[in-house]
């Protein structure tokens, strides 16, 4: 058993090798180290330590407030006697570096690491370079934002390439890169590959009454936020954790679990902090397993996008209490990078039941060569590069076709029908593409391998009961590339909720929405006219789908642009909902276009009271705006 001084020396070490970007064990070990200190010494100083005095070229600023660490879990109980008590907020948890900005008079001043939580390293000249920093912002007086500097995937890809041009040594894998990019003396231009997303809003005289309040302020400041969740019951956050393990499949940058924290800011005043962890929040994790194995052959398989994903039959390998012989390799930008190729070792890691992935190249094979295929494993068609992507750009590929339809089959909910059977329907003829699955007969049913009556009855009604189907369901079923179910919901809540409304988008108006830069709004409208013959002929089938309950346009409000500051007796998501659903409009700033500004104080610092009484914009209490939808 390892005693109190050995305990401290390995959690001394870690910590500073994951600081620098060498990890050398998984998380869920490291976390076993602390728990085991904790139940011999619970007060010892090396736990409330936050991150590790490393040295370096840059100078150590000091945090006003203290950037604590958060208590973390493993187990879905503790999570629930944790949250079943309050109203609580989630958002993934960012698997990069903790980052600290400073804004005096709207200008970026100052940019810090967390560091050990009360002295940081100055990162302001390589934070001038990241592009998703706003440099200023639209607030008077000091304000510090807080959040989490990480790497996107295909930024990663074209930062490995810059590098190998500038003949530095390559980074080895997602995980370590922000770290070493943040510590770098020289080529901080290189900080250009990175993204940071805002979580935390510091402001001695903010009138918040709940946690979600502020990721509303900091994206209608500019910032990029995480998605996040508002949950009454811990039904939602179990839903929310499949999110999770999904990303973490299949998003563009590394997440490693769930934050949570209790939404009002007043309990959380109540409950306060430790010298090491707020007792408000919470990271839940999902256990992680590490191994080394060999790559015995790497195989290609086609998306409904059309987009190559590789996948490594490896040397079968135990993890996280299963048998693993296969292992994503992400994109063909990580395959090229790294130039994976049969013989080579690599470590891979799964988390919990998420799918196994490569982490980096442990050792390289000897024999053999790395090459890139150059036609359609399904079509033979010749493929095309297009940035981290392999692609098949042939749209009757039957791989890509099949994938396209089973999309349509799950997310509409034909249950009965697997990917083995879609597979006997497509060889028969009597699947072609997603309208053809609405023209099978009940005796065409009948025609398949061990289909007796009662089962070819339940899918014919199974079938015919998905011409009934939600808008947001609709969407994700015939499979517009990016939109999640969450934008989706942010773009029905902006008064498009039909599907002649969606259909109608421009890239101008979705720009409008929050959440929607030019290319996500770009990939959606061109997604939507790429689907646009599909849509009239599931139409013309007999598929119905619904128009979302939200705002209308039409209301007293109609006609009125409205912007809210400062304090309000109801949640500020509240009061916005409020104004859609009586056909007003919201607006992030105040201008000469604006109608009201609607707050609950006589008199306020606040850039946008200041701007409303230059503007001479009337200025009205919550109490008056209900007033008003009263009529």
């Amino acid at each position: 058993m390892k005693t109190i001084q050995d305990l401290e020396k390995d959690i001394l070490k870690h910590k500073e090798l994951y600081y620098s970007g060498k990890a050398s064990i998984s998380d869920e070990k490291y976390d076993q180290l602390e728990n085991k200190l904790k139940k011999l010494d619970p007060e010892n100083p090396v736990l409330k330590i936050v991150g590790h005095k490393l040295e370096s070229f840059t100078d150590k600023v000091g945090h006003q407030h203290k950037m604590l660490s958060l208590e973390k879990t493993y187990s879905e109980d503790d999570l629930k006697k944790w949250s079943e008590k309050h109203k609580v907020m989630s958002i993934f948890k960012i698997d990069g570096s903790s980052c600290s900005l400073i804004y005096e008079n709207g200008h970026l001043v100052m940019a810090k690491t967390r560091g050990d939580g009360q002295f940081g390293e100055n990162i302001t000249a390589k934070a001038m370079f990241i592009p998703s920093i706003p440099k200023s912002i639209d607030f008077k007086g000091t304000v510090e934002i807080r959040g989490e500097v990480y790497c996107i995937e295909n930024d990663f890809y074209h930062l490995s390439e810059t590098m190998k041009e500038l003949k530095l040594e390559a980074p080895t894998s997602m995980r370590n890169i922000v770290a070493g990019l943040l510590g770098r003396k020289e080529n901080i231009h290189l900080s250009r590959y990175l993204s940071f997303k805002a979580f935390d809003f510091i402001d001695s005289n903010s009138v918040f009454k709940f946690e979600h309040e502020k990721l509303d302020i900091l994206s209608k400041n500019g910032f990029d936020i995480p998605d996040y969740k508002l949950h009454d019951s811990f039904k939602t956050i179990k839903t929310h954790l499949t999110d999770c393990k999904d990303f973490m499949d299949n998003g563009d940058y590394l997440i490693d679990g769930l934050v949570l924290v209790y939404d009002e800011l007043k309990l959380q005043r109540e409950m306060g902090e430790t010298a090491h962890h707020p007792r408000y929040k919470i990271a839940f994790k999902f256990a992680g397993d590490t191994k080394i194995t060999a790559i015995n052959e790497i195989e290609w398989g086609v998306s409904r996008n059309g987009i190559l994903t590789p996948v490594a039959n490896v040397e079968p390998v135990e993890l996280s209490g299963a048998m693993i012989a296969r292992v994503t390799l992400h994109n063909m930008g990580l395959v090229r990078n790294f130039e994976l190729k049969a013989g080579d070792k690599i470590e891979i890691i799964r988390s919990g039941e998420v799918i196994p992935k490569f982490l980096c190249v442990a050792e390289r094979g000897k024999k053999g060569e790395f090459h890139l295929p150059e036609t359609c494993p399904s079509c033979s068609s010749k493929l095309v590069i297009d940035d981290i992507w392999l692609m098949c750009v042939n749209e009757a590929c039957p791989a890509k076709v099949k994938e396209e339809i089973l999309n349509y089959i799950k997310k509409s909910g034909m249950e009965e029908i697997s990917d083995k059977r879609l597979e006997e329907m497509i060889s028969k003829g009597l699947v072609t593409d997603i309208p053809s699955l609405y023209k099978i007969s009940v005796d065409e049913f009948l025609g398949l391998e061990k289909v007796k009556e009662k089962l070819a009855g339940k899918m014919f009604e199974q079938i015919q009961k998905t011409k009934d189907q939600t808008l947001i369901q609709f969407i994700s079923a015939i499979g517009i590339e990016g939109i999640s179910a969450t934008k989706c919901e942010k773009i029905i809540a902006n008064g498009y909720n039909s599907l002649e409304k969606m259909m109608d988008l421009t890239v101008e108006k979705m720009i409008q929405i929050e959440s929607f830069a030019e290319k996500s709004s770009t990939d959606f409208v061109h997604g939507m006219k790429k689907k646009n013959h599909l849509i009239k002929e599931l139409l013309k089938l007999g598929v119905k789908v619904k128009t979302d309950e939200v705002a209308t346009g039409e209301g007293p409000l109609k006609g009125f642009k409205f912007c809210i500051t400062g304090e309000l007796s109801n949640p500020r998501a509240m009061i916005e909902k409020e104004i859609k659903m009586n056909g007003g409009v919201m607006v992030s700033s105040v201008s000469k276009n604006t109608s009201y500004l609607v707050t609950n104080e006589k008199l306020s610092s606040s850039s946008k009271f200041v701007k409303a009484t230059e503007l001479k914009i009337p200025v009205i209490s919550e109490d008056e705006l209900l007033q008003m939808i009263k009529g």
